[in-house]
């Protein structure tokens, strides 16, 4: 929330608006504030509460140091063993008690979780259907193909709105990897700033079902390895692409934006290593649409 809203240090933290934003009780945000205060990332104050300690722009790589609740954990080792072939498309709970050795509380919270997140679906018996995932070079193009429909639609519905502190959050995070050389080059940090900017573009669509229907396929992409095998290059540019797309969104030249984001969308489909034979189409020269 904290990224998310381009707090800076020093910024309060108050318990009762961050468990109302995270769809929670104060408890776990306490308990939250308190380990994050362990690791020097919050302050506590004893007259105005918790508070914000770093530069989150600068330190990338916090989120990927706190730990995750035991079916948590367990929801990305199924994500992972999926994504490479691991699992048959039909899992039941008992059957992942074994592979895994856990309990069955354990097994169907993360179930519930993949379930919640449109990642399964419930199958009669005790059984979990996986949905399908652009982890294939036909489902990838396939996957490719919806967003080029849906992604520059949502920019040009009447209604649009940029979060303007997301956006500056956004450009902090993805300056910060651009700055970084090629063998510190964060692929995770990456991953996230990509979804968070794809993500920005699905919420500020007014169209509900476009929303909707955005933000159920981003899901779908968040499987382990899915940037496997892109190379720093295509990232680095990738992340100046995002970055030319946001200057235009925040000028409000939504139909230069919504070209931009067709181009980058048709870049990002074609340098994949799975459809490198298949060329790319002249995209470059002047951006206009039609009359």
């Amino acid at each position: 929330m904290a990224r998310q809203r381009g707090f800076e240090p020093g910024a309060r933290l108050p318990e009762q608006q961050i468990a109302s934003l995270c769809n929670v009780s104060r408890t776990p945000v306490r308990a939250a504030l308190s380990l994050l205060a362990e690791r020097g990332v919050v302050r506590w104050e004893a007259d105005t509460g918790y508070h914000l300690a770093v530069d989150l722009a600068a330190q990338p790589a916090i989120s990927a140091e706190l730990p995750s609740a035991e079916e948590d954990e367990l929801a990305e080792a199924i994500l992972r063993d999926r994504s490479a072939r691991r699992l048959d498309q039909t899992v039941t709970a008992a059957a992942l008690m074994r592979r895994y050795s856990a309990d069955r509380k354990t097994v169907l919270k993360a179930l519930n979780k993949l379930t919640e997140e449109n990642l399964l679906d419930r199958a009669p018996g005790q059984s979990w259907l996986f949905r399908r995932t652009p982890d294939d070079p036909e489902a990838q193009g396939e996957s490719y193909e919806f967003r080029l429909l849906l992604e520059p639609a949502a920019i040009l519905t009447p209604g649009f709105r940029l979060d303007g502190a997301r956006a500056a959050a956004l450009r902090q995070g993805m300056d910060a990897l651009s700055a970084l050389p090629d063998a510190a080059f964060d692929t995770r940090e990456f991953q996230r700033l990509d979804m968070d900017f794809h993500g920005m573009i699905a919420e500020g669509c007014a169209n509900r079902f476009i929303a909707d229907a955005l933000a159920d396929h981003l899901r779908l992409r968040r499987l382990p390895g899915i940037y496997a095998g892109v190379n720093v290059f295509r990232l680095r540019q990738s992340l100046l692409e995002h970055l030319n797309i946001l200057d235009h969104l925040e000028s409000r030249q939504y139909e230069v934006a919504a070209d931009l984001l067709r181009i980058h969308l048709r870049l990002s489909r074609n340098q994949r290593p799975q459809a490198a034979s298949r060329g790319a189409p002249a995209l470059f020269g002047m951006i206009s649409r039609p009359e």
